[in-house]
């Protein structure tokens, strides 16, 4: 049976099988719940990449600097640091981090109630760097002759843990929309069967007036089919409905599960995919089941 043996539909076969009933229920829901997790699936894997290139690009063209000495001498490093930093080629700008955003930075992990005036911490550098970027190497050795108690740290140690935690998230969204499909799957094989079971007196008589077998099956597979697409188009419209009622903006700056803009349009897809693993699904139980009737 071909795509447009499906979509023309064989006359009278509509007959065949009931518009209403368990199984056309249990064919709408099942497909509906599949689509609106698969909806929530990839919003999520959308906000996850999302997450990714927004610190791999907070990250690139940044480097952080530390001092870590004490008292009187503090001040003086912080400042020949920053005269070293001034003449390094690749460095557009470096500014000392006021006390009070570098506790602000804490706050979240110690709670505003930390005493932040007792704690040893280091003079922070921010460093922005030009496109071409600086030779950190290069640097490094010239920060420990001149100012030992600088450590320098140019993010690079960051950036593949999250590019290796974006590739699992992707790898991990791909195997739960696997999953999905594969489920549907079944749900849709299972319907196909109980289809035929239900009908199986009139499928006895078509045989005997010269129905043949594909014929029977085409009025089961584009039956249960539309109701998948049917059930898809209320799944995903549901998740999208809720989707869009999250807030535009995550918490602590954080992306929201809301797609936005064009990520939208990654959804619209699901309906017609539940409609095709329903239509193979479907297309080859019938056969197989029809086939192995007396």
């Amino acid at each position: 049976m071909s795509l447009a043996d499906f979509l023309r539909g064989a006359p009278g076969a509509g007959r065949v099988v009931p518009s209403a009933g368990l199984t056309t229920r249990l064919v709408a829901f099942g497909t509906a719940a599949m689509a609106f997790l698969a909806v929530f699936a990839i919003a999520l894997a959308v906000m996850l990449i999302r997450l990714g290139d927004s610190w791999q690009v907070d990250l690139a063209g940044t480097a952080t600097l530390r001092i870590t000495s004490a008292g009187e001498a503090r001040e003086a490093d912080t400042e020949t640091a920053m005269e070293v930093l001034r003449t390094t080629p690749g460095i557009e700008t470096a500014r000392v981090v006021p006390p009070l955003e570098q506790q602000a930075l804490l706050e979240p992990w110690f709670g505003k109630d930390m005493p932040f005036d007792t704690l040893p911490l280091p003079r922070l550098i921010e460093i922005e760097t030009t496109p071409e970027g600086f030779d950190a190497r290069a640097l490094g050795l010239r920060l420990a002759g001149e100012v030992p108690a600088a450590r320098l740290d140019d993010h690079d140690r960051w950036r593949a843990p999250l590019a290796r935690a974006q590739a699992r998230m992707t790898g991990l969204t791909l195997a739960a929309l696997a999953l999905i499909a594969g489920t549907l799957a079944a749900v849709k094989a299972l319907a196909a069967r109980a289809a035929l079971a239900e009908n199986a007196q009139v499928i006895d008589v078509l045989r005997l007036v010269g129905a043949r077998d594909t014929w029977i099956a085409r009025a089961f597979v584009r039956r249960i089919t539309l109701q998948a697409a049917a059930g898809a188009v209320l799944g995903v419209a549901a998740a999208a409905a809720l989707l869009a009622l999250i807030p535009g903006t995550g918490a602590a700056g954080l992306p929201a599960l809301r797609p936005q803009g064009l990520a939208w349009a990654m959804v619209l897809p699901v309906p017609v995919l539940a409609a095709a693993v329903a239509w193979f699904t479907t297309r080859r139980s019938a056969l197989r089941l029809l086939k192995g009737r007396p």
